[in-house]
């Protein structure tokens, strides 16, 4: 069976993305990268070494630009021509390409140029994908398809017209990062800082951290933004892992002085742009205009989402599994976005929240106040209830009044989710007891010094709302 028409690409190497996460960070921290701290002298140089490529040309019945600020699309493929024996090997990144994205992003910038939306787009989300002729003149009916194979039947063009048709967004412009120049662009910013509540380990692409905060070199980037097969979250675990990882490259980019640094900044961007592919329309101008707008992005300015799916998938006859998208929510989402709002209720300034492996909210917990002090179980079981835990909201006086040290006495069955209570009361010893069952009793000593804040790592979207986070909510502390 013949290979699908695909649109002709000019002689020079292609940008192809590699799994998930490469195209996430590395076109989104490209993003940040080109828009955020263009503005010197060899603007033109860099942009020399984008690779151009003709999208918009044909589209036609395209959404209407509304609500201000500019969208970006950015994608990544699986392609590996670029990628060395050595690298496939150390990697795992053998295997033949299907030539289709494997990561879909909308990026939109506000129109006050202070905040950036990142909404991630599930690559086997159902789509119809629209009617179109392939470069042989050949006509194609709309048809059903997971999202990411319409790059692989039509391009970047056809790709942009049936996100734009999901979607009801007007795409402004289109990246397409390299999947080498990922790996390379993180070695050249020093690693990057991630963390992790538990173990993570990945047979298919040799991922092996442990619980704990890591510099992650280009090769361990890549195994981290691809990886798949931790647990049963699968790709939507994959693109909150990717999130995080760009959460990090925008606060180490701006912390460390990247973006201002002439110096450092053409040394990054001249190792991303050098394969990128974009529209024809966004040129240096584009990019200095943006840059000068962004200069102030932050972690605390960004903020992430991905489209409400419906699970599990629904089997669609000749195209396999796919997600079926939440259509109220996403609904509320594009619109949010198409009218410049952001996504996030923005808080107060409150202090960090602790990422834990269990979710708060399903670990049960009964205080006891081993003190003199009248009233400190009351607090503590108050505290712990504010940042999540389901206490039982009847605290109580220990048998002794003279204990020293916080103490958590649980159930060694139930040994993941006090790790997430222990996190939240620093210091506190933990005393397993067979058979006590799921309520974990907490006593409070003289050295209780109060509650930290935790948040699940790995939270799960419901609701009414949009689930979106900001980027200081997601990176390490």
């Amino acid at each position: 069976m013949s290979a699908p028409a695909r649109t002709p690409r000019p002689p020079r190497p292609r940008s192809r993305r590699p799994r998930w996460g490469l195209r996430l960070a590395t076109g989104a921290a490209c993003l940040v990268l080109v828009v955020s701290g263009i503005g010197h002298l060899l603007v033109r140089e860099l942009e020399s070494g984008i690779h151009r490529v003709d999208v918009f040309g044909s589209l036609d019945n395209r959404p209407k630009s509304g609500g201000g600020g500019i969208n970006f699309l950015l994608v990544g493929t699986d392609g590996r021509d670029r990628i060395t024996p050595r690298e496939k090997a150390l990697y795992r990144l053998g295997g033949a390409p299907c030539h289709c994205t494997d990561t879909i992003m909308l990026v939109h910038l506000s129109a006050d140029h202070r905040r950036a939306s990142v909404v991630s787009l599930p690559r086997d989300s159902y789509a119809d994908i629209p009617a179109y002729t392939d470069a042989t003149g050949k006509r194609h009916p709309t048809h059903p398809q997971k999202l990411n194979a319409a790059y692989a039947e039509g391009g970047p063009s056809l790709t942009v017209r049936t996100v734009e048709h999901l979607t009801g967004i007007h795409i402004d412009h289109y990246l397409e990062v390299d999947f080498t120049s990922f790996m390379k662009t993180v070695d050249v910013v020093g690693g990057v800082k991630i963390c992790t509540a538990r173990p993570l380990k990945d047979d298919h692409t040799g991922l092996d951290l442990p619980a704990g905060t890591h510099i992650l070199g280009g090769g361990q980037a890549l195994q981290y933004v691809r990886s798949r097969h931790i647990d049963v979250t699968s790709d939507l675990g994959r693109i909150q892992r990717q999130q995080r990882f760009l959460a990090a490259v925008i606060h180490q980019t701006t912390a460390d002085g990247i973006l201002l640094n002439p110096v450092k900044f053409n040394k990054v961007a001249g190792t991303l742009l050098g394969s990128v592919r974009a529209d024809h329309g966004f040129g240096a101008a584009d990019m200095v205009a943006l840059g000068r707008a962004m200069n102030g992005l932050t972690p605390a300015s960004s903020e992430f989402a991905s489209v409400p799916v419906n699970l599990p998938g629904i089997p669609v006859k000749g195209v396999g599994s796919t997600l079926r998208w939440d259509r109220a929510k996403a609904e509320r989402l594009f619109t949010t976005l198409r009218e410049d709002r952001p996504l996030t209720v923005h808080h107060p300034k409150r202090p960090h929240a602790v990422p834990v492996d269990v979710d708060p909210g399903q670990v049960r917990v009964h205080v006891l106040n081993g003190t003199r002090t009248a009233g400190l179980a009351r607090r503590a079981d108050r505290a712990l209830h504010a940042t999540g835990f389901a206490t039982t909201g009847s605290p109580a006086d220990a048998a002794t009044s003279d204990v020293r040290h916080t103490v958590i006495a649980y159930d060694p069955v139930w040994n993941r989710s006090v790790r997430s209570l222990a996190a939240a009361l620093p210091g506190a010893k933990l005393r397993p007891v067979r058979r006590q069952g799921a309520v974990m009793q907490v006593t409070v000593g003289a050295d209780y010094k109060g509650v930290q804040r935790v948040r699940a790592e790995e939270p799960h979207p419901g609701g009414k709302g949009i689930h979106a986070v900001t980027g200081d909510e997601v990176a390490c502390p």
